[in-house]
């Protein structure tokens, strides 16, 4: 008898481990969501003109993880929403240091134009003057 109670706390482990292994990943909605808002805040922020390489790997990667979910393949739907959010932050940040560099250029040109116009009326004669 004494060996069975032995054997009792060893089966309860041994089942304890196989439940636990068994134990399904839930699904990362919230990453799917995170991602999903990412890659629609990159289209609407212009990413597909200013980074259309970018935005494509991340909308591919979106889609791949909504599969993965519809295939309840959550750790791999986990990886890419969290891939795909990653990629569509580059997307849009790329976008928005091409449009912030697109602007200080032209404030650049603005300026030196500003510049000469007030060099050459600084220049010119003034009217009515000293011959």
């Amino acid at each position: 008898m004494t060996s069975r109670y032995l054997l009792l706390p060893v089966a309860a482990g041994a089942l304890a481990i196989t439940l636990a292994g068994c134990a399904s990943t839930p699904p990362p909605t919230v990453q799917m969501t995170v991602a999903t808002a990412s890659v629609e805040a990159a289209h609407a922020a212009g990413a597909q003109a200013l980074a259309p390489t970018e935005l494509r790997v991340a909308s591919d990667k979106l889609a791949t993880a909504r599969k993965a979910m519809a295939d309840k393949d959550y750790d791999v739907a986990r990886r890419l929403s969290e891939q795909a959010d990653t990629d569509a932050q580059f997307a849009l940040a790329k976008t928005q240091a091409i449009r912030a560099r697109s602007a200080a250029d032209a404030a650049r040109l603005d300026a030196r134009a500003s510049r000469e116009e007030l060099d050459n009326k600084a220049a010119r004669p003034a009217p009515g003057g000293t011959q």
